[in-house]
């Protein structure tokens, strides 16, 4: 699967919606059998497109915390390391990486003391600065819109259509729009694992 259809598209919205929604109700919803869907459901996951499954959990109906929403202007080497610090923090919601390496994120803070909560959770070392807004409130309203949505090749982004190709380097699926930028990519990727090796 190369190409997402309507029928695509209307499985990811029914799972944005409820992603526990039974396969029974979204074969009905869009005329497929339900090992159909799940056929559907794995090819998106294969595909990337469907990364995983997730809850959406009122924590202040669960606990006291102070809701947060913090933008960290980290060094750019550092960026993955305090993005991966973040993503185990249990108090980040949300994670966001703007185009000029900045990290947002809403977070309910289980201190008052925002600062010794950075402190403890992330390598501050890394962080040149840091802006703290309180919340008052906060939505999350995933939708997948009408944009249309395609695959992208990972050697020069364009689109992948149903002429792509597809392979598998070291447990990660790679999609790319012709033979040409996959033997380019693979060339890069083998270049590099010689050079870290």
């Amino acid at each position: 699967m190369e190409e997402l259809d309507e029928t695509d598209m209307e499985v990811l919205r029914l799972l944005v919606e409820d992603a526990r929604r039974p396969y029974s109700e979204i074969a009905a919803a869009v005329s497929l059998s339900p090992p159909a869907v799940s056929n559907r459901i794995d090819r998106l996951r294969e595909a990337g497109v469907i990364r995983r499954f997730t809850l959406d959990v009122d924590r202040s109906q669960l606990r006291g915390g102070v809701p947060v929403l913090l933008t960290l202007d980290v060094a750019p080497t550092a960026l993955e390391d305090v993005r991966e610090a973040l993503r185990d923090a249990g108090a980040v919601e949300e994670l966001f990486v703007t185009a000029d390496s900045q990290l947002v994120f809403h977070a309910t803070v289980p201190t008052e003391d925002v600062r010794e909560w950075l402190l403890a959770t992330v390598p501050m070392e890394e962080v040149r600065e840091y802006d703290v807004s309180l919340l008052a409130d906060a939505d999350f309203t995933p939708a997948i819109g009408e944009t249309d949505f395609a695959l992208s090749c990972a050697e020069c982004g364009n689109t992948v259509t149903s002429e792509g190709t597809a392979t598998r380097i070291d447990g990660t699926r790679y999609r790319f729009c012709c033979p040409s930028c996959e033997t380019r990519f693979e060339d890069r990727y083998a270049d590099h694992a010689d050079a870290a090796g």
